[in-house]
C-alpha cells in the first residue's frame, strides 16, 4: 500500500480550491495511508488554520525531529512515501532525493510526479 505525506499546504488546498482532498488521493493513488508529520501539526497551530488542523486529526501521524520541510522529506524518507505539496521548493528537494510528489494540477486535480517503489 502507498504511504502519503501531506505537508500544511495540502491540507489547506480542500479549502482554498474546493478540491476533496481524499477523492484525489483515491483516484490518483488507489487506497493510501495518509500521514500528517508533527512538524506540519506545529505550522499549521503557528498559522492558527483551524480548518486545515481539524482536516488533519482524521490521518495518521508521523513524529519527526525536523521543523517544517525538513520534517515532511523526514517522514518520506521514513516510509518511503509520495509527498503531497504545493510548494515549489518542497517539491523541488523531493525530486532531488527521488521522492514523488503529488501536487495540484490546474486548481482542481491532483497530479503524480516520479515513480511508486
Amino acid at each position: 500500500m502507498t504511504t502519503v505525506i501531506l505537508d500544511a499546504n495540502a491540507l489547506i488546498m480542500p479549502f482554498q480550491f474546493g478540491i476533496n482532498l481524499d477523492t484525489e488521493l483515491e483516484r490518483v493513488l488507489g487506497n493510501p495511508d495518509v500521514y500528517v508529520p508533527t512538524s506540519v501539526i506545529k505550522e499549521l497551530k503557528g498559522l492558527d488554520r483551524k480548518d486545515a488542523l481539524q482536516l488533519a486529526a482524521k490521518y495518521q501521524t508521523i513524529t519527526v525531529s525536523k521543523k517544517r520541510d525538513s520534517g515532511v522529506l523526514e517522514a518520506a524518507e521514513k516510509t518511503d512515501g509520495v509527498i503531497v505539496t504545493n510548494d515549489i521548493g518542497l517539491k523541488e528537494r523531493a525530486r532531488k532525493k527521488k521522492i514523488p510528489v503529488v501536487f495540484l494540477r490546474s486548481r482542481s486535480h491532483l497530479e503524480l510526479i516520479g515513480e511508486i517503489l
